[in-house]
């Protein structure tokens, strides 16, 4: 006696397609072998081909069943996004004015998590009154934070920053990923101020000039007949520096990024920033509803942000300096006490970023930063260091990167 394989692989109707179908299936290939097989020593070797036959097909029959309901519930499992954790700036939330390898995190989350995240504008609640900003205008995380970061907890810097975020996997080497997929204004207002490069200009019995801001326009109004659009971004974005740098203060911007004050870096932008320690301990801050290159007065127009920031470590990166991308641009920064070495650094730079991506030798790299290449003052104000950043355009690329 044969036992023919079509008659194992049963039609697919047959196959049990739930759970407790399966496990039904399963007892029934015990209970059937029980009564099938009886006593073995009694059978002939005919029943015995008709007991392995049954066994087979049964077995056959349950195994594609598991292996179907498997397929079934895997398909039916949505893939998990990365998670959103909220961030909101309070006394114990916030790092007060520095970057600190040894900061206590107010955050962990997984790489590729997204954080939305409050940051309040670089100022106090005094200055804002004699402002003319009123009372009840001025928000209440602001007056409780001034009033209770005090001492040790404040200083060197002025900048109220949201954090340290502690990224899980980020180690020393790693380069961590910001990307800025949203911002939005929880106030209806920013402040300018006077002082920075060319102070002679500025009347010292002059409040900070208060700019009303128009979210639906996305407009500020700085005098009658002259309005400036809007381009939000946070001025300071870092991680915790070197840990035999100490606390840095947050004025000055580094290879830790920091108060880097570009204005490239808004919505739909992505920063690179080299990891420095565990967990990488980002850190945001120094709202801007619109600046200029050069920041020449110190001060853009200041004000607090809420934003959506996903945070992911790169195992795949090194960078010595930090590194940004545009929907437009490639973007290379440097910063450095002397404006010529800033200068220097940002354009070579660009021109390793452009020889190792497009396989040009650097001869021909410099060429192409020479002729597409835009060089900018990022800042000039951010003491004791000022910023260079060049932009390389996308669209000079018409074919695909080698």
């Amino acid at each position: 006696m044969t036992c023919n394989s079509d008659e194992v692989l049963c039609n697919s109707n047959e196959i049990p397609h739930s759970a407790d179908e399966i496990a039904w299936s399963s007892n029934e290939v015990i209970r059937n072998s029980d009564e099938v097989i009886g006593n073995p020593n009694e059978m002939t070797t005919d029943e015995s081909l008709v007991v392995a036959c049954v066994a087979m097909r049964t077995h056959v029959a349950v195994a594609a069943s598991v292996v179907l309901f498997t397929a079934v519930v895997a398909t039916a499992q949505p893939a998990q996004g990365p998670k959103t954790h909220r961030l909101e700036a309070t006394p114990s939330t916030v790092a007060y004015g520095y970057y600190w390898s040894e900061a206590k995190p107010a955050l962990r989350i997984a790489s590729g998590d997204v954080v939305d995240v409050d940051t309040l504008l670089t100022n106090n609640p005094t200055g804002l009154q004699r402002a003319g900003v009123p009372d009840d205008k001025v928000q209440s995380s602001l007056k409780a934070i001034v009033t209770e970061v005090t001492g040790d907890r404040r200083g060197p810097g002025g900048h109220i920053l949201t954090g340290p975020v502690y990224v899980e996997g980020a180690q020393p080497g790693d380069v961590l990923e910001v990307k800025i997929l949203a911002i939005d204004f929880p106030i209806d207002y920013g402040y300018n101020g006077c002082n920075g490069f060319l102070p002679e200009n500025c009347d010292r019995s002059a409040a900070a000039r208060i700019l009303p801001i128009n979210a639906k326009t996305m407009t500020a109004e700085f005098a009658p007949g002259i309005v400036i659009p809007l381009r939000p971004f946070f001025g300071s974005m870092g991680v915790a520096p070197a840990p035999e740098l100490g606390r840095v203060s947050s004025n000055p911007p580094g290879k830790h990024a920091g108060n880097l004050d570009n204005k490239e870096l808004g919505v739909g932008s992505t920063l690179f920033i080299p990891v420095f320690v565990p967990g990488a301990l980002f850190e945001v801050g120094d709202g801007h509803a619109a600046q200029g290159d050069g920041e020449v007065d110190q001060t853009a127009i200041e004000t607090s942000l809420r934003g959506r920031i996903q945070l992911t470590v790169r195992k795949d990166m090194k960078l010595t300096w930090p590194r940004a991308e545009t929907a437009t641009d490639y973007i290379s920064m440097a910063t450095d006490p002397d404006l010529a070495v800033a200068t220097k650094v940002a354009i070579q730079e660009m021109i390793d970023f452009v020889a190792s991506t497009r396989k040009m030798t650097k001869h021909q790299a410099y060429q192409l930063v020479s002729i597409a290449g835009n060089v900018a003052v990022t800042q000039l104000v951010d003491q004791p260091n000022v910023g260079v950043h060049v932009r390389l355009p996308k669209s000079i690329f018409t074919g695909a990167r080698p």
